[in-house]
């Protein structure tokens, strides 16, 4: 007599649950701990009091964030791994200063999806202007810019063919980018519509102005 096969659960239902329950509590932290940074400060603000607006232990916010800096920057680094894979993708018949353009509005049109759907963008703006006020996080936003410039410089110099080291234009090339970038942030913090379709303008705005600031004259006839 042949035995009967019982059907159990699906392969990787069980994983599948975990990984959406672990999402549900990184995304609850990485909320609660936006709000009580924006509210009161980031230095005021301690691991056990994120952990207890999610009532979860020390321990959990450490398993999901090595730091309080790490879930300050959560949003950006998820923003900014988008903005390097679209710039490995883009085609290369496109300038570089193209390709960096194209890659950062895919980029910005992705916040909500890198928030989470705990993170609003309005948040996430609160939590931009916390980082600008803020002189230890600000430092710590500088030195995360001068490594993504660095790994854009690689990207762009192997698309182009070139030696980083030898040749100076993709880090040229990127230093003029970046400088947009934290002109746009920097301008966008400051308005009232902080949405990321008043992003995605200031953006084009001056990128397009990019090009002829460095090589035409300003003088009005």
């Amino acid at each position: 007599m042949t035995r009967r096969q019982t059907s159990g659960p699906a392969p990787g239902a069980p994983a599948g649950l975990r990984e959406r329950k672990k999402q549900r509590t990184r995304e609850a932290l990485l909320r609660a701990a936006l709000k009580l940074f924006t509210a009161q400060g980031y230095d005021r603000t301690t691991v056990d009091e994120i952990a207890d607006a999610v009532e979860v232990s020390q321990r959990t916010f450490f398993r999901y964030f090595a730091t309080k800096e790490a879930a300050v920057f959560a949003v950006q680094d998820a923003i900014e791994a988008r903005f390097l894979d679209e710039l490995r993708q883009r085609p290369a018949a496109e300038t570089p200063l193209e390709a960096m353009r194209r890659s950062i509005l895919i980029a910005w049109n992705t916040i909500s999806e890198a928030a989470g759907s705990e993170v609003t963008v309005e948040l996430q703006m609160r939590t931009y202007r916390m980082i600008e006020s803020t002189p230890a996080l600000l430092a710590a936003h500088m030195r995360r810019s001068v490594g993504l410039e660095g790994q854009t410089a690689l990207v762009i110099a192997e698309r182009e063919g070139l030696d980083p080291e030898t040749d100076p234009r993709p880090r040229v090339a990127v230093a003029a980018f970046s400088g947009v970038m934290r002109l746009t942030g920097q301008l966008w913090s400051g308005r009232q519509d902080t949405s990321v379709e008043a992003l995605r303008e200031l953006t084009e705005l001056h990128l397009d102005h990019l090009g002829p600031a460095l090589s035409e004259k300003w003088r009005a006839a």
